[in-house]
Order: structure tokens, then sequence, then C-alpha cells
């Protein structure tokens, strides 16, 4: 279970992004975290494998609270991975290969087992044959299933997206959240934020909105779409399958 207990932050002393953010997320869900652009998510995000240390509240995985000096940071980051929105900020080495090397070599793994976590992982994502491609050659769908590749071959129990359809086309969001159903259904925890609500009812089993830093509503989709006031009050467009049952209740 990943928890989140009254987390605060402010950006330089100043501009306050969380305000007592607390969340419980059970092993095996897949979560939606639901908010416009500002609402807080990518800074919450932040805090879930220890990028940012909260000004106060606690961030905790199994029970266990995280710690802030490296080894304990190294321990929960293999537990804990985190894919960013813009997968040119995660993908940083010459080739596709050497990147989702990157973190199983830091875990102190033989070459032997780090090669075989490559090969898995990219076999996982459908990027197999592209080892030896320089990432800026690659589309911006390529590029996200790389970053992916990269947190799977660190074998973590959870794995966080920030807005993970950005950028795509149609046929690859559709892709990539076929691929997210799949690491789910083989028991990784997936937390998704995103603002784009008409996939959500897709995937998610739960969904938190989050306004202005702060947690408005929990609930399944069908609980938090069938409430449009809160969707208003987040300043979300209302999902086209909940559109269609109120004209047909209109009706």
């Amino acid at each position: 279970m990943l928890e989140v207990r009254d987390i605060k932050y402010s950006y330089n002393n100043d501009y306050q992004a969380l305000k007592g953010v607390s969340l419980k997320i059970e092993k095996g869900e897949m979560v939606a975290l639901l908010g416009k652009n500002g609402a807080g998510k990518s800074t919450l995000f932040l805090h879930l494998n220890g990028i940012y240390e909260p000004d106060e509240g606690k961030v905790f995985i199994d029970g266990e609270e995280l710690k802030y000096d490296k080894k304990s940071l190294l321990k929960f980051r293999q537990k804990v991975g985190i894919v960013f929105q813009n997968p040119d900020d995660q993908i940083f080495a010459p080739t596709v290969e050497e990147d989702v090397a990157f973190g199983p070599l830091n875990l102190g793994l033989s070459m032997e087992e780090v090669q075989d976590r490559v090969e898995e992982a990219l076999e996982r994502v459908g990027m197999s044959g592209f080892e030896k491609t320089a990432p800026h050659h690659l589309s911006g769908g390529q590029k996200k299933r790389v970053a992916i590749a990269g947190i799977l071959a660190m074998k973590p129990e959870i794995m966080v997206l920030d807005e993970p359809t950005a950028g795509l086309d149609p046929q690859g969001v559709t892709n990539l959240v076929k691929l997210l159903k799949e690491l789910n259904d083989e028991g990784i925890t997936i937390v998704i934020s995103t603002h784009e609500v008409d996939l959500v009812p897709d995937y998610a089993n739960r969904v938190f909105v989050l306004v202005g830093g702060e947690l408005i509503a929990e609930g399944t989709p069908k609980d938090i779409f069938s409430q449009p006031d809160i969707l208003e009050s987040a300043n979300l467009k209302i999902p086209i399958v909940t559109e269609l049952f109120q004209q047909i209740e209109a009706e």
C-alpha cells in the first residue's frame, strides 16, 4: 500500500502547491488522479518516490515511512517508479539500450542480469529491436514506451505516470492504455495523473480529484462522474459517457 499523509509543500516558501493532501492506494489498484494543470498533480507525484521532500507530512509504502537519506531513497525508488510527462526529461543516454540499463546498473546487478532485464522490459513495451537506436530518432509514443521500459527494468511494485497520454495520437493513447492495463493485470499498482477524463472509466477502479493543492473527492469512476458539480469545481469537462446518460435521463 502507498500512503500519503497530510502532505504540505510550498515552492520558495511562497506558493503552496499542496495543502495537506492525504490518500491511500492499495496494492494492485489502478487509480487516476484528476485535476487541471496547476492543481498540484505533478508536485504530489514527485513526493511519491522522494524526488521532493514535503514541508510537512509523510509518505509510506507498506507501512514503512519514507526517509530521505541516500540508502532509504534507493530502496524506496526500487518499489515506486515514476514516468514523467515529457519523456525527454527522463531519457538521456545515447541509445535505448543504455537508457533502460541505467537503473539496473545502479542497483549493482551483474551485466548478465542487467541485459536480461533490458531485453525483458523492451519486449514488454513492444520496443525490441530498438536497442541501438538513438532516442532522438524515436516518435513521442516510442519515447514514452522507452521511459516505461526504464522503470520496468527496476521491477517496481508501483508505477506512477504523470499525464502519460499527453502528446500521443489516438492510436498511441489506445496502445499505451492497453499496456498499462496489462501491467496492472500482472500485479503492478498503477497511478496515473490526467486531466483527460474520457478514458478514465475504461481503466481506473478509483479516482481522486485534486483542486488547488487539495483533494476534494475520492471514489469509483461511477461515483465521481455521476456528480457533475465535482468536475465543475475542478474545472474538468464532463466525460462523454456521463453526458450520454444525462441526455437519456432527460428524455
